[in-house]
Formats: C-alpha cells, structure tokens, sequence
C-alpha cells in the first residue's frame, strides 16, 4: 500500500484557492534543532525507519528495516523491524532483543514501564501477535497479560492520551470486536474501550477502507483522522474527520470538501492525507499531503493548517503551502515550530509544477515552517549525504516516514541514508543542542511616534505624529536610502523596494538596520524574492507575518506572507475585502495603533481603521483626513514609514 499512496508525478498547476481570511495567527517565539545531525546515531539497512519512542535513556526505533549497525564501519548485523539504542551513547542495546515477523508502523511509551508496538506483524518472539503488542522495554519480552490486538489489519498509528490508547489502521476488528479503521483501548490493559464507537468506512475507489494517521489534542478532548474511507459512522468524511471525545465519542460537524477530489490517477493516489499533528494547545491542526495533480478543487502536494474551532462543511485552510507537486509524507510541531519531511524539493512553490516557479523556496526533503504563516524559516540541512557516502547507500529516497521530537532533538526516519551532508543511514536526530531560538518581530505598537516621508533622493523628513496630527517636520540626509520607494518599518529595521538594474523586474526588496538615526547600508533580503516587482507597490506595511501593500495600476489592498526570520516573501496574492478607500491613490503606508495611515495622490495625509480579521477589514465611513498637502510636506510618495524613534 505504501508503494501505492506515495508515489508523486508531475502535472500543471493554476491559481491556488484563498485561504480563511478572518484568522490571522500571530507570530511567537519559536526554538529550532540544530541543522547538523547527531554523529552517533546507529543506521539501518533496507526498507525504512517508521517510528520512534523513548523510555528512560533509550530509544526505539521501529520499521521496515532488516539490518543495523553502529557506525559506517561496523558490520551489518540482523536485527528486523525494531531495535534500542541508548541517546546518550547511540550504543545499540544488546539486550533488547525482540523477534518480529513484520514491520514496525508506531511506538508508544506505555503505562508501567511498557513498550507498545503497532504495525503489521503476526508473530512475536515466536507468539501470535497481531499488529499490536506490548514489551518489556529492558529485555524486548513479550508481556502476556496486555490484551490488544488489531484483527487481520495492520496498526498505522497510536496516540496516548491519559490512558486510552487510540489507533488507526486497515483493521475491521479490534480485540475480536467489530470495528473499522479507528479504536481505543485501555492502555494499560489493552482492553477494548466499548465505548468509542467510531467507524472509519468506504474505501475511496472502491479499495478497503483504513485509518492512517490520527492525533489528539493535549487535553485529551479532540481527535483528528485521516486515512482512505468517504464514510465516519455513516457521515460523509471524505479522508478526513474530527471526534468529539469529551464525552461518549462522537462526530463532529467538521469536514472539507479539499479532499474529495482526487488529486491525480485513483490507482495512483488511493488517499493523500499522509500524517497530521495538533499545535501545543489544540487549537489548529497542521496535514501534510501528497498526490500529484488536481488542485484549487484538492489540496494535493501541499502543507495545510486548520482551526480546530471551526465548525460546518466546506473548511478551507487558514493558509496553504504548496510545494509544486512533491510529496510531504509526515510533519511534526514542537516549539512553534512545523517541520515536515518527504520528497519535495521546494516550499512556497504553488506557480510550477515539477519545477521552481516563482517564490519558490529550496528545501530538499526536510524543512521548518512557522505556524503563523506557513512560510519556511532560515533552517534547510537537506535531505543530502556527505561527499563520501559508504558502498550500497542512497542519496535520496521517496519518504520520510516520520519526525518526531524527543527530549533531546528532532528524530527522523526515511528510507535513504543521507541527511544534513552526512551518512545517516535511515534514521538519525537533529539535537535541540546546537540550536537557536528566534523572536517575532514586528512594527512598533505605539500610538505616538514619528512618520516618515521621502522628500528626495536620499532624503527623510521626519515629523511627530500622535495619531491626529503632524508636528513640524525636519529633514535629514539619508544617503544610504536611494532609489526608494514603498518602506515599512519592523522592529529595528526597514524594509523597501529598491529600484536597482540586473534583477528581473529592475527592483527587489532590501533591508536596512534603522533605530530613528542614520539609514544603515542596505542588503537583499532574500534571492528568493528577484522574481516580485517590489517597485510596483505604491504603499507597504507589516503586520504578524503578512506584507499588506497597494500596487500601480490596481484599486485595492493585498498582502502577502512574509517570513521574517528568512524574509521570504509569499508566492500567492490575496485581496482584501474593503469598502470606501480608492486603493489606486494611495501613495505610502504605515500601521499605527490599528489604523492604517496613508498618503495620497492629491498629497493629503489619511487614516482609516484597520481589522484583517472582520469580514470587512477597511470600511472606508472611518477614514479621517489628518493632514492637507503643504509646503512642507506633500504626501504622495511611497517612501513613508512609522518609527516611535
């Protein structure tokens, strides 16, 4: 099956759907691994490492694997589907000697002491077993008195919450009773819980129906699916459901019409929901995606974030991160971090297909993107070995199976052996050691300051400003600050188009160090972003990960994501719904304590509340002018900024 459900091909992409525009996430400080991989982790051979857990000092690893080893240099020893080694060291146990008859698919720390292990295996140490089992985390022993087990279908994943055992799989019975794709168990027993009766059914295009990833929230009370089925206990829930579990199992009224069409061939593509994960609090939910072809109608070949909150048919996305046909085959969320793996080759990339479009943004097969906005952070280890890789290992494989973040780092399973320029053979772990933590950033929220405003080359006119009225202006030679046009203000620096020869569209955005004296020299703020005609924006300002502009030619207010940390620039355009502001004459912006302040081209200062959360996010009935064009100052340009410096 897994041949089947993560192949990717190539095919052509149009304009990608709107995302939910009344939730603007907020940016929050965010901690990243280190991009260098451990060095003493242990490798693996064939197949591919699918699962991590930890108990105590060691760590689990389960798979389709066949054999291990220590190092580049050891020899290859058989040790089938799951085996320990200790994080510390990276020794392999010796001890912990399990024998299973098939792949290892989930692990779960289990109550007292325990190791359970899903996946879709017979036999184990030699006992009928059926795709779930407990162990004795020392010694690898089976332990007889836990109960579960998944009748003639595969686990694909576990989740532990409290002391229910939730799981998914391509079962029709748990524990010799009736049910499809979804269960929960008691944990520390492995009874049947008669209680959670949700039903996972219909297989899309006439295959069997499973479960393939779940996740529930931190308090237990909410629990995402997806997998292949069209049916949830009778109700349509095309690849994906939401279960209310704060009292009797239910479903709820949540559902998203995003995959129901299918994103390429049906032989192909049996479902493209490939792995979910809730953020820290519960309150979004982040699914990863393969399959090819077929999108606005699919969110095919794409990372997606929901709001668990929301309620009814028909959800979109809160934002959409399309890779330009790769496939992303798990994610993870630790620390206000998304990261995500698989065989793409970019991010941001919803202009091409199978090729780098505009915004596109290199990350092969690893990436970190934030929560707010979907962007990729300033974090890209690739998924490549070293220049010397040892005999018999791949560069590059089609998965990722899984990420998952231990204690000490961010651990990843694949089924190639090169990761961070090194050999890893598939498995290894980004240390939390060795990494960085980074802070949003944002414009000043003040409600007094200064404005500033372009009066000619090189020069800056700054006047003070308290919301209604502008001081008296005074002038100041900017030498650093030329060929400038549309400039906002974010934390300790600026941003502006600067026209310049030798990009494609004559200009790109550049960025200054600023704290109300001199401009500091300028410097790109990201080759990714040569493709966007900075200079066609006639006014600028950022807010919470988004670039809100006005541009020549056009009657209306957009904005794009923007990625501060790596000042990536979102490759999609959204329009904003406004009433009573004539986009096309505003000439300079800035955000000011809820409002946008403006310019115009009849030189007249302006301010007009501003909310990207209301169904109407400028009504123009509450725009006051502030200031007539003078002699002093005219506004019309471009070139202006807020700073409380």
């Amino acid at each position: 099956m897994a041949a089947v459900v993560l192949l990717t091909v190539a095919a052509v992409l149009i304009a990608p759907s709107a995302t939910l525009a009344g939730v603007v996430p907020a940016p929050e400080t965010a901690t990243l691994v280190s991009t260098n991989p451990a060095d003493n982790t242990p490798h693996g051979r064939d197949g591919e490492t699918r699962a991590f857990a930890q108990v105590g000092s060691q760590v689990y690893a389960g798979g389709s694997f066949t054999q291990i080893r220590q190092n580049a240099s050891a020899a290859w020893v058989t040790q089938s589907y799951l085996f320990a080694y200790d994080r510390t060291t990276g020794t392999i146990s010796t001890t912990f000697l399990p024998v299973l008859d098939g792949p290892v698919n989930s692990l779960i720390p289990g109550p007292n002491g325990t190791l359970i292990v899903g996946g879709g295996f017979k036999n184990v140490n030699g006992v009928p077993r059926l795709n779930l089992v407990a162990l004795d985390p020392t010694t690898g022993a089976t332990i007889g008195s836990w109960v579960g087990r998944s009748d003639g279908g595969m686990i694909r994943d576990m989740v532990l919450r409290d002391n229910w055992l939730y799981v998914a799989g391509a079962f029709n019975w748990l524990n010799g009773t009736s049910h499809s794709g979804l269960g929960r168990l008691n944990a520390t027993t492995g009874a049947i819980d008669p209680t959670f009766n949700i039903n996972a059914t219909v297989g899309r295009h006439g295959t069997g129906s499973y479960g393939w990833t779940i996740d529930v929230t931190p308090d237990g009370q909410t629990m995402i699916a997806g997998g292949n089925f069209t049916l949830v206990n009778g109700l349509s829930r095309n690849q994906m459901a939401m279960i209310d579990l704060s009292g009797a199992p239910t479903v709820l009224d949540w559902s998203t019409e995003k995959f129901v069409a299918p994103c390429a061939a049906p032989e192909t593509f049996v479902h493209y929901v490939q792995d979910l994960k809730f953020g820290a609090d519960g309150s979004w939910f982040v699914v990863g995606t393969n399959g090819g072809a077929g999108w606005p109608a699919a969110y095919c070949d794409a990372l997606i974030r929901f709001e668990t909150a929301d309620r009814g048919s028909g959800r979109l996305g809160t934002w959409v991160d399309y890779t330009g046909n790769d496939t992303i085959t798990s994610v993870e969320v630790a620390d206000n971090v998304i990261y995500l793996g698989g065989h793409f080759r970019w991010l941001n990339n919803p202009n091409a297909s199978d090729a780098a479009g505009n915004g596109a943004i290199d990350r092969l097969g690893i990436a970190a993107v934030t929560p707010a906005t979907g962007l990729p952070v300033a974090w890209n280890p690739g998924r490549r070995g070293s220049a010397s890789m040892p005999a018999g290992t791949s560069n590059w494989g089609s998965q990722v199976p899984v990420l998952w973040r231990g204690s000490d780092g961010l651990y990843f399973g694949h089924n190639s052996d090169g990761m961070g320029s090194e050999y890893h053979g598939r498995l290894g772990m980004f240390p939390l050691a060795g990494g960085r933590t980074f802070a949003p950033k944002n414009p000043p929220t003040a409600a007094t300051g200064n404005l500033y405003l372009g009066t000619g080359e090189g020069q800056l006119a700054k006047a003070t400003f308290n919301g209604s009225a502008v001081g008296t202006p005074t002038t100041v030679s900017q030498p650093t600050y030329t060929n400038a046009g549309a400039t906002w203000r974010v934390s300790d620096r600026i941003y502006w188009a600067h026209t310049v020869a030798g990009t494609p569209t004559g200009s790109r955005l550049d960025i200054s160090m600023f704290n109300g004296g001199a401009i500091g020299v300028p410097w790109e703020s990201s080759g990714f972003n040569d493709w966007f005609n900075a200079a066609g924006m006639t006014g600028a300002f950022y807010l919470n990960g988004r670039l809100y502009y006005t541009r020549t030619g056009a009657n209306g207010l957009y904005y794009r994501y923007f990625e501060i940390d790596g000042n990536y620039l979102g490759a999609t355009e959204f329009a904003l719904p406004t009433t009573g502001v004539t986009w096309s004459s505003v000439r300079g912006m800035a955000w000011v304590n809820g409002r946008i302040v403006y310019g115009g081209t009849d030189g007249t200062l302006r301010s007009v509340s501003f909310d990207p959360t209301a169904d109407l996010v400028v009504d123009g009935a509450t725009s006051t002018a502030i200031a007539p064009a003078s002699g002093d100052l005219t506004w019309s340009t471009p070139q202006m900024f807020f700073s409380v410096q």
